[in-house]
């Protein structure tokens, strides 16, 4: 991981970028699949994310040899983040809306911490777990508004296996992006995504598609810029600052994903909405100013 200072400005720029280009996915995701299968048009979105990245990286001297690590990361978060988080995303968002999925998304991070410490010795330090509780009661004030206002209690069960998938792949990302080849690498493990999509759509679901120019746009829009960008900028902020303080950005989810919802597809955005995003933004600057701290041998 590259050294960095205290408060890396660069990576806050960084991570506030990813979580806007993130957060707009579960808006296009949302006209997505009110015209399309779920899970088939998300991989065919994978299939062409993959086959671009590829040859990106094919053409600025990236190659397809991996280590066998490498390539076990990558099937690892191709199938967790691609397969397993969005998967369960796209079909809970049949009805669920677009911003309660995003806020459901952003309870992520404290996930990533909670695995990492029981799992990989990574224990924060007090001020990062305030502000892990406080990005967490942030969501928390603006989900429970939602959920009385009587969202799908069904789709949101399939939102959390969705986020407990999306912790595992964090964890297992540094892994999959060490040792260069980084563009490659994110186009494999769309393909890896695509793979498993394909399967269970095929089996579940039948291509019947109403072509609209809202729908191709969506489609676009998803493949490049969370689908290529938002990955990339992710993966690179996980080398710079590791999974946990990467994580934490996640809780911005609500911040703009909300507002997207509620700009383009004219869903709720309310006061309640407003106050949670004052508290998760006291959560990431806690964890943002928290030094890293490592547990005994």
């Amino acid at each position: 991981m590259t050294s960095s200072p205290r408060f890396d400005l660069l990576a806050v720029a960084m991570g506030v970028a990813f979580s806007f280009m993130w957060s707009s996915a579960f808006t296009s995701a949302r006209i997505i699949v009110a015209e399309a299968p779920p899970l088939l048009s998300l991989a065919l979105r994978f299939a062409i994310s993959g086959a671009i990245a590829v040859a990106i990286a094919a053409a600025i001297g990236q190659t397809i040899r991996l280590t066998r690590q490498q390539w076990a990361m990558t099937a690892v978060f191709g199938i967790c983040q691609n397969a397993l988080y969005l998967g369960l995303y796209f079909i809970a968002m049949q009805t669920v809306p677009a911003s309660v999925a995003t806020i459901t998304a952003s309870t992520m991070p404290l996930l990533v911490a909670l695995l990492g410490w029981a799992f990989l010795g990574q224990r924060p330090p007090l001020l990062g777990w305030i502000g892990l509780a406080a990005g967490l009661a942030g969501v928390a004030l603006i989900l429970g508004h939602r959920i009385s206002g009587g969202a799908d209690l069904a789709g949101l069960a399939l939102c959390g296996l969705g986020v407990l998938a999306l912790a595992v792949a964090t964890l297992v990302m540094r892994g999959a992006s060490s040792g260069g080849n980084l563009l490659m690498i994110v186009g494999l493990q769309m393909w890896v995504g695509a793979a498993a999509l394909a399967v269970a759509g095929g089996l579940t679901e039948s291509w019947d598609v109403t072509w609209t120019p809202r729908l191709a746009g969506a489609l676009a829009y998803t493949t490049l810029v969370p689908g290529i960008i938002a990955t990339f900028v992710w993966f690179t902020l996980v080398q710079r600052i590791g999974a946990v303080k990467a994580a934490t950005y996640h809780f911005l989810n609500p911040v703009f994903g909300v507002a997207i919802a509620a700009a383009l597809l004219g869903e709720e955005l309310s006061l309640w909405d407003l106050g949670g995003v004052l508290v998760v933004a006291g959560g990431i600057l806690c964890v943002q100013l928290a030094r890293p701290r490592r547990s005994a041998a």
